[in-house]
């Protein structure tokens, strides 16, 4: 019986101490804000930032299940289903447009992405400091340049009467050569450019990971006689293939997703067969047009497809690798 006796104690001390579990953890996490509470202040602005112009704006893709009338506003616009949706598969113009696009995302991918990891690694064997610092200053200048000047001076440069590589080919007897006019030379004309521009700021990231590499791993490969080719591709390489990884699929997760800016200055009627994408197609039908729940609807399913890509990237990265983005 006295046994019994305890074995209840026991039992009620448990009951009564399962209901402070709530208090507990909110005591946790009260704890963890005041240990921390400097870097969630900081993290804050990057909160709000998403919030207001990332997830906020997420509300107003219901348009793309009505028929928005601006007058009327989104609540009392008529609802029409993926009505919009059927119309862009069903346009004679849809597979053009994803060709256009799909090939130029992937042209970007196939040159663009491997441009900086050579330049980092070209970069990583020099040994004169202010040499590599020039080059760095010089490749990464580009990019704080508005794509407006860059479209602009891509132009100049080609221009058939006084453009500096007309000039050039005219000094070895060729030319002169109309290259914003002809349809089957935007793609690499575009690709070289967002190259150039873009070239030294994604060099920084692999410079950033090139430090991480344990410097007597490349004593050890002096010591077997490795020449810089070897140490290059089995300690270089491999020490900064986690952020290959990463940064490759992040950038299949973008082939659709090419820049509107850039490509609507640089192209014109007569190569709208290569030139004309998704998001050009979109301003015209969207904002010159008026029909905002088309373009909404159309931006919306090139998302999903994207998403699509993103996750396919990662699935195929974790299956056959550790580095991965979830």
């Amino acid at each position: 019986m006295a046994q019994a006796s305890v074995v209840q104690d026991k039992m009620r001390k448990k009951v009564h101490r399962r209901p402070q579990r709530p208090q507990r953890h909110k005591a946790g996490i009260h704890r963890t804000w005041n240990k921390n509470k400097a870097l969630w202040l900081l993290f804050l602005p990057c909160l709000l930032y998403y919030l207001i112009f990332r997830y906020a704006p997420m509300f107003g893709l219901v348009i793309t299940f009505k028929d928005y009338n601006l007058f009327k506003g989104i609540w009392a616009s008529d609802w029409v289903g993926l009505k919009y949706y059927r119309m862009f598969i069903e346009n004679p113009d849809f597979w053009p447009l994803m060709k256009n696009t799909f090939l130029l995302g992937l042209y970007k991918l196939f040159f663009g992405f491997p441009a900086p990891i050579l330049l980092a690694i070209l970069l990583n064997e020099v040994r004169k400091a202010a040499f590599k610092r020039v080059v760095q200053t010089v490749s990464y200048l580009p990019h704080f340049i508005s794509n407006v000047i860059v479209a602009s001076m891509v132009i100049m440069f080609l221009s058939p009467t006084g453009g500096l590589i007309n000039n050039l080919l005219g000094a070895i007897g060729i030319g002169p050569i109309n290259f914003m006019n002809e349809p089957g030379l935007f793609r690499g004309i575009y690709v070289l450019s967002e190259i150039w521009q873009h070239i030294g700021w994604e060099t920084i990231i692999y410079l950033a990971a090139l430090t991480a590499i344990d410097p007597q791993l490349y004593e050890a490969a002096d010591m077997d006689g490795a020449s810089r080719m070897r140490k290059i591709w089995h300690v270089t390489l491999p020490g900064i293939s986690p952020a290959i990884v990463i940064t490759l699929i992040l950038n299949i997760g973008k082939v659709l997703e090419i820049g509107f800016e850039k490509v609507f200055l640089m192209q014109n009627p007569a190569i709208y067969d290569t030139a004309d994408i998704i998001s050009t197609y979109v301003y015209r039908v969207g904002m010159v047009q008026g029909n905002f729940s088309y373009g909404a609807s159309i931006d919306l399913f090139m998302g999903v497809i994207s998403l699509i890509f993103i996750y396919t990237a990662n699935y195929i990265s974790r299956r056959v690798s550790e580095t991965s983005l979830w």
